[in-house]
């Protein structure tokens, strides 16, 4: 029996054990859209928005901006107590946009929203490293101190060329800033990173991971890029796919072998790919359930006898 420096044995330092060890059990994110937008979407960096996004190829049918967070929570639990039995604890999960771009004072008055219904055992904030500031994070901070919370960031890429291509409207050294400034406030900081983005060769994906490993990342999601339709990135890809590394399940599940085993063990692992309704899709349908994509991956790991960490070198 291997030992790995995580206490389980599951050959990747996953995230769902680590919640598994803090809450006693399941806990379920409730999505919720709260109205927020981007900062390249409004015109005060560009416009348009990331050329890979359109968020209704991810947000739950009850996210509706339109509707308070409360009523979005109270709906979203419903729908999961029926989905999850097992789950018990819910976290009230703010994906769509950027989750922090706004005053600080609207800021508090969404989150304490959230953590007043009882059900409700932290919070889970998706944005931006643009989007966040000094005094923010300051907030953050007191807000850790009382109740579960993680701070995700999107990082998609190391390389500046690349997140320029994308519309993505910050730098990589703007992601380092913020994550750092993040986690040394003592706040659960997480990041995200999309594989097969234009321009970007195999190898050049794989040598991230070296960067990514040297960041005060507490735990990071990996998505294949999936084109979605409607988006700029579809247009591009209508004119151009030879820019493209898309990626077949097969070949991902190597890559993230590859990437994993090479990854600081410290950082718990969220997800391994991204899953989207097939009827967004433009390119790049599996058709394969996240679960079954995932234990693909460890049979992976175990069939390679290597696990997250083998071959990193602080």
């Amino acid at each position: 029996m291997l030992e790995y420096p995580w206490i389980h044995n599951r050959r990747f330092n996953a995230y769902a054990e680590y919640i598994k060890q803090r809450f006693g059990g399941r806990i379920q994110k409730v999505s919720i859209d709260a109205g927020f937008t981007c900062p390249n979407r409004d015109g005060n960096v560009s416009r348009g928005g990331c050329s890979f996004c359109n968020n209704n190829a991810f947000n739950p049918s009850y996210c509706k901006p339109e509707k308070s967070v409360k009523q979005q929570i109270g709906e979203g639990i419903d729908f999961h107590k029926k989905r999850y039995k097992a789950a018990h604890n819910y976290v009230a999960y703010f994906q769509a946009y950027s989750n922090t771009y706004a005053t600080l004072s609207d800021l508090k008055e969404i989150y304490e929203q959230a953590l007043s219904i009882p059900d409700i055992v932290g919070l889970v904030i998706g944005t931006r490293p643009d989007c966040v500031d000094e005094e923010k994070l300051d907030y953050f901070k007191e807000l850790s101190g009382r109740t579960f919370l993680t701070l995700e960031y999107g990082i998609e890429s190391t390389y500046n060329s690349t997140l320029e291509r994308i519309n993505r409207g910050h730098t990589f050294e703007q992601s380092v800033w913020a994550i750092e400034e993040t986690a040394k406030r003592g706040i659960a900081t997480g990041g995200h990173m999309i594989f097969g983005l234009p321009g970007e060769s195999r190898e050049e994906m794989l040598e991230q991971v070296k960067v990514l490993s040297e960041l005060s990342l507490h735990s990071i999601k990996f998505h294949q890029l999936q084109i979605i339709k409607g988006t700029k990135m579809a247009k591009e890809y209508a004119a151009d796919n030879t820019v493209f590394q898309l990626f077949s399940i097969e070949d991902y599940i190597e890559f993230c072998v590859d990437f994993v085993e090479r990854f600081n063990p410290k950082i718990y692992i969220q997800r391994i790919a991204g899953e989207s309704p097939p009827e967004f899709i433009e390119a790049n349908y599996w058709g394969k359930r996240y679960d079954i994509v995932l234990n693909s991956y460890e049979k992976r790991l175990e069939e390679r006898n290597t696990w997250q960490g083998k071959y990193f070198k602080p």
